[in-house]
């Protein structure tokens, strides 16, 4: 993961209209108000950017879940059948990172930022089991989806 450094101090306020993210800008002289094409979802998931930077609360950053924001559309992972005692099947998003494990008790659990070589490794392996229980449980953010 790249980080880019930002600089939004001249931003006074954002509002969102149709298909439209409207930015007010401070100029010093003046102000002047952009609009830039963007789906609602870029304006809900700034407005929870600026509550998580105003807030001193390390639990409501780690509760953000873009997934879950209003607006935005998941689309559900292609699931393959795996021979396995743990799981009934598997899937991936090399898009998103996103692996998702159905496991033998119908609980469907996604994992976040699995890269290509972790889901490739995991589809051959002997033992899907052992090699969940090495290299991704507990090592990557997951939550449960059914």
């Amino acid at each position: 993961m790249q980080f880019n450094k930002l600089d939004l101090s001249s931003i006074l306020a954002i509002s969102h209209n149709e298909d439209y993210l409207a930015i007010a800008i401070d100029r010093g002289d003046r102000l002047d108000i952009i609009e830039i094409p963007a789906p609602k979802a870029a304006y809900e998931g700034l407005v929870q950017l600026n509550e998580i930077v105003a807030s001193d609360s390390p639990e409501l950053a780690a509760s953000v879940d873009f997934y879950q924001l209003p607006g935005v559309v998941q689309e559900e992972i292609h699931m393959l059948p795996v021979d396995s005692t743990m799981a009934n099947s598997i899937g991936y998003d090399p898009d998103r990172q996103l692996l998702q494990i159905e496991f033998k008790n119908g609980s469907v659990y996604e994992y976040e930022g699995v890269d290509e070589e972790t889901w490739e490794d995991l589809l051959e392996t002997n033992s899907p089991g052992r090699y969940y229980n090495r290299e991704i449980k507990g090592n990557y953010r997951s939550r449960r989806l059914d």
